[in-house]
């Protein structure tokens, strides 16, 4: 029997939900402007927001990308705003890390492009940190070492400390490959760490992730919580910012917003239920809205400028 939704098959149902985010997604032209890389001393942390959930990380002298997606269109949906940054702007990239396998996450001409980019200034390529079972996805792309971990897991990449961290959400790149992991990452390195949560709904881990790790940064999602049913596997700007009074870090910086179509809030909508929440509670200054490709700064005497 297949599985009905309303009096109407479940699948048909998604399919005509997915067609209208696509088509919404061409009805206005795209906006933003890239902005040149602002790069950080040694000794500082940088962190620059790309847009939607990318970001380049500068820690303890190292640069790395988190879900970097430079793409127009992933397949049909086109995204809303431009990258705040051009991978031809880029420094040499030392590690990629994915924190699963969906597309608005993992983007194969991305990589390509970010990867031929490195090795063109260096003659090297970076190595990429992924989720267990994302592996097979990207071993023939060309980086120069594959990590697989899962929760918990700990390594050294390129003299920074990376932990993969739990979260409320789902891993497959199609429907039914299920056997693909999906987290986050606390990245320490220089006495300064950064937490980025990957796509997430609510859940206890933030407590235990900030008992455990203590990130100063923490990158978290406020977007696509809209019909109600999308919470299960993401955060609504209070519950984000819930999760972050949960972990104990000082900034937080929110993504998952404004670049793609995929749920049904407006778009203008998340900053400011962000932003009435932080008012709310009296830690609006904790709260760092970055423009896309504007960089933040933590010195070592962990001073926000």
């Amino acid at each position: 029997m297949h599985r009905t939704w309303r009096g109407r098959p479940f699948a048909v149902r998604k399919m005509e939900q997915l067609w209208r985010l696509v088509r919404e997604s061409h009805e206005q032209p795209m906006t933003g402007t890239p902005r040149p890389v602002q790069l950080v001393k040694p000794d500082e942390l940088g962190v620059t927001f790309i847009g939607h959930s990318s970001f380049l990380l500068q820690v303890n002298g190292r640069k790395l990308l988190v879900d970097p997606v430079f793409s127009k269109r992933l397949i049909v949906l086109r995204r809303q705003r431009r990258p705040g940054v051009m991978v031809e702007e880029l420094p040499p990239i030392d590690v990629v890390l994915l924190t699963h396998a969906h597309m608005d996450h993992l983007d194969m001409a991305s990589l390509r492009r970010v990867i031929r980019a490195t090795r063109r200034l260096t003659g090297q390529t970076p190595e990429v940190v992924v989720p267990r079972g994302v592996e097979d996805l990207v071993e023939r792309l060309g980086f120069s070492r594959i990590h697989g971990l899962a929760w918990w897991d700990q390594i050294e990449v390129q003299g920074l400390k990376v932990t993969m961290t739990p979260c409320k959400h789902w891993g497959a790149r199609m429907f039914r490959d299920t056997h693909r992991g999906y987290g986050g990452y606390v990245i320490e390195g220089g006495g300064q760490s950064v937490y980025h949560s990957g796509d997430t709904a609510y859940f206890d881990g933030f407590r235990e992730i900030g008992a455990k790790l203590k990130p100063e940064v923490a990158l978290l999602p406020i977007g696509a919580y809209f019909p109600d049913t999308y919470r299960s596997v993401h955060t609504s700007p209070e519950e984000a910012v819930r999760g972050f009074v949960e972990l104990g870090a000082q900034q937080m910086v929110p993504m998952h917003y404004g670049t793609f179509r995929l749920g049904r809030e407006p778009m203008e909508e998340p900053l400011q239920r962000l932003e009435a929440e932080g008012e709310r509670l009296g830690i609006k200054g904790k709260i760092k809205i970055l423009a896309e490709g504007e960089t933040m700064h933590l010195c070592p005497a962990a001073s926000i400028r």
